[in-house]
């Protein structure tokens, strides 16, 4: 039997401009660590031994039809434009039509240096690797948009960051790696001729309705509207929402030092690069109407009026506000137990979430508590501060159908918390890839209760609480 993945190739169809063709650089010694066999199913892939599945995912063999390249694109890193970045560690090996006729990338993370590499080694550690596979697998079953994991594999090679660490490559599975950097790239160049192609290829992809780039960008900030919201309502801080980070497909990509939160705080940040707070937990709805602002400046070169395509696209930016509130409402409502929120009811959700952050209540607990009825006063440091507000919440929702039974699909009774998974990351540096197993096997289904997994409920006891989180570059 051999490994078999249909690939299909439009991306390598495109212009020469638009990235770099390479192989990637072989390494000492793959071993398979993780192979997700119902995504490979889903992708149409007919899997191998372990040992042969080891060397396609870490680049050492290449299958049949695969066109291996890097991508081209430029983003705005914290605020400032960097005119060329690109893949510095990613080899994209082609495109499969999974079993929903939707077309998917097939990507190498980690795989060696590129020509977008600048001064990186274009390789990754095993934490980084371990982790984005547990958070993106995690996202995908919580049923919020996202890349999937799937594979992992160790190199068998040490790599130097502050030591000398495990190298390792994950495999990554997106609607596509195209980027509102994508489109800066070729507006930044005033290549305006590969800028439409790029609209084209984006658009036929992902929104074949959209008949004018004014209807593409209104469909792209929808997907990312919801996105977002969704992010907000599991306590999701993604920690680098540049424009490069920022997928036109809509859906969430490159963990890096993205975190689950524990204890709810609207400014919370993990991640150990944003030491302003931009991408803050309650600033990442502002972040998406910014990072969309930047993908309508690239598009206004496509328009034939100039004038009339900023009046039009700034009239689109500016509606983001009311739709991202709506949108937040409902979210919020149902994770209470509201099935149509109204505007009246956004007093008692945020009234509950102020409370929530000067009590230093649990996010995932509190919410899962109310779900369950399970004494979710004890949630609070204060708990007679949660009894003042119950009685109007009680009162709320009397009048819904099934509030618990609605509020036990959108509040999962367990997320990927930090400790846990830097514990895994620890036990995995050492060999030890049952922690993994177990971590994912308790993600697998997040809104059902499940005594076997209990301790993995548990917010950080002192001495647990990881603080900061680390790209991994």
């Amino acid at each position: 039997m051999s490994m078999i993945i249909p690939f299909q190739n439009s991306y390598a169809a495109l212009p020469p401009k638009f990235y770099a063709r390479l192989a990637p650089d072989p390494v000492s010694a793959p071993t398979l660590l993780a192979f997700n066999k119902a995504l490979a199913a889903d992708l149409g892939i007919i899997p191998d031994t372990d040992a042969v599945m080891a060397q396609v995912f870490a680049g050492n063999t290449l299958p049949d039809g695969a066109e291996p390249l890097a991508q081209a694109y430029a983003g705005h890193q914290f605020g400032g434009f960097s005119p060329q970045l690109g893949d510095g560690r990613a080899i994209l090996l082609g495109e499969v039509i999974d079993t929903h006729g939707n077309r998917r990338d097939i990507q190498l993370k980690g795989s060696g240096r590129t020509p977008f590499s600048r001064n990186g080694d274009g390789r990754a550690w095993l934490g980084p690797v371990l982790r984005e596979y547990v958070l993106s697998e995690a996202m995908h079953a919580l049923g919020i948009p996202t890349t999937r994991a799937l594979a992992a594999v160790a190199t068998g090679e040490r790599i130097q960051r502050e030591r000398g660490l495990p190298g390792a490559i994950l495999t990554r599975v997106a609607a596509s790696h195209v980027r509102v950097g994508t489109f800066q790239y070729f507006s930044a160049r005033q290549d305006y001729t590969s800028l439409r192609t790029l609209y084209e290829h984006a658009r036929d992809r992902h929104y074949p309705d959209a008949q004018t780039p004014l209807e593409f960008l209104q469909q792209v900030i929808a997907r990312q509207v919801d996105l977002v919201t969704r992010w907000l309502s599991i306590g999701f801080i993604h920690g680098v929402m540049n424009t490069d980070n920022t997928s036109i497909s809509g859906e969430t990509i490159d963990y890096g030092p993205a975190a689950y939160m524990d204890t709810y705080h609207p400014v919370t940040v993990y991640s150990s690069i944003d030491r302003q707070g931009r991408y803050a937990y309650d600033n990442q709805a502002n972040i998406i109407a910014w990072n969309m602002a930047q993908l309508a400046s690239a598009l206004v070169p496509l328009m034939p009026d100039s004038d009339e395509a900023v009046r039009d696209f700034t009239t689109a930016i500016h509606g983001m506000a009311g739709q991202v509130k709506s949108a937040w409402r409902q979210a919020f409502g149902q994770k209470i137990g509201l099935s149509q929120a109204t505007a009246e009811d956004e007093a008692l959700i945020t009234s509950l979430l102020s409370t929530m952050s000067e009590n230093q209540a649990d996010f995932t607990n509190t919410f899962r508590a109310l779900a369950t009825d399970s004494a979710p006063r004890d949630q609070f440091t204060d708990p007679a501060a949660f009894d003042s507000w119950e009685p109007v919440w009680r009162a709320r929702i009397a009048a819904e159908t099934d509030p618990y039974g609605l509020m036990q699909s959108v509040n999962p009774a367990r997320i990927p918390r930090n400790h846990r998974v830097e514990q895994m990351i620890q036990a995995a540096e050492e060999g030890d890839m049952a922690p993994f197993q177990r971590l994912m096997a308790s993600l697998a289904h997040p809104f059902t209760d499940d005594a076997t997994f209990a301790d993995l409920t548990h917010p950080p006891k002192p001495g647990e609480e990881v603080k900061q989180t680390f790209c991994g570059t």
